[in-house]
């Protein structure tokens, strides 16, 4: 999974749906920065994140196989509710949104995207992902994946959107490939993990080559 920024602890509602909008449609209008839409997807839901997410993400976070490429999540679960509580702050700041990922049939948080901004008006941004490990694998990633990038280039109004992944992570990478991100280069010792500086590849996806892989998809509908 990748990287995901975190407050420096002392440890370290509109409704959207799939509905088809062609290419030359202007974006719905979101005011994003008082509070996130729903994405609905096929099997998920991408909701805000909310404080009582915090004990199913601490159990979904805690594993060694999903924290190994990754800035450690907070090691409590008071720490985990002031994580969210800082994603609503920075939401309100125009910084950075932060979705829950929530399977269909379900309430639970398992995961969850984020995407911050790069520069002052969102139009350059990075996006990290976390999903606990038992989900690996069953399409959940590639359907928010998706989701996640529609609304950064429709609704926040980002042109360019940058994912990092250590090169040992082999999963990671490859999940960006098929999205039809492009690797751009090699970050050499740019990532501290467990007292040791890896490599990071850099990734990114631009908002007019995503349109012009997909020009018609289903894409979100404000209600």
């Amino acid at each position: 999974m990748e990287k995901v920024q975190y407050e420096p602890f002392a440890e370290p509602v509109a409704v959207v749906s799939t509905t088809a909008l062609a290419r030359n449609e202007p974006p719905p209008l979101c005011d994003w920065r008082t509070g996130l839409p729903t994405l609905i997807g096929g099997r998920l839901t991408l909701r805000e994140l909310r404080g009582s997410d915090a004990a199913s993400l601490f159990v979904s976070l805690s594993s060694e196989e999903v924290t190994r490429f990754i800035s450690p999540p907070p090691s409590t679960l008071d720490g985990l509710e002031r994580f969210i509580a800082w994603t609503h702050r920075q939401r309100a700041a125009g910084q950075l949104v932060c979705f829950a990922i929530v399977p269909h049939g379900s309430d639970t948080a398992i995961g969850l995207f984020q995407v911050r901004s790069l520069d002052a008006a969102f139009g350059n941004a990075e996006w990290g992902f976390v999903m606990a490990s038992e989900f690996w694998g069953d399409g959940l990633f590639g359907e928010g994946a998706r989701l996640i990038i529609d609304f950064a280039f429709d609704v926040i109004g980002s042109r360019r959107l940058e994912a990092r992944a250590a090169i040992t992570n082999s999963r990671g990478n490859a999940a960006l490939r098929r999205l039809g991100a492009v690797r751009e280069g090699l970050l050499r010792k740019s990532f501290l993990r467990n007292g040791e500086f890896v490599d990071q590849s850099l990734w990114a996806i631009l908002a007019e080559e995503w349109r012009e892989v997909v020009p018609v998809r289903c894409s979100p509908s404000i209600h």
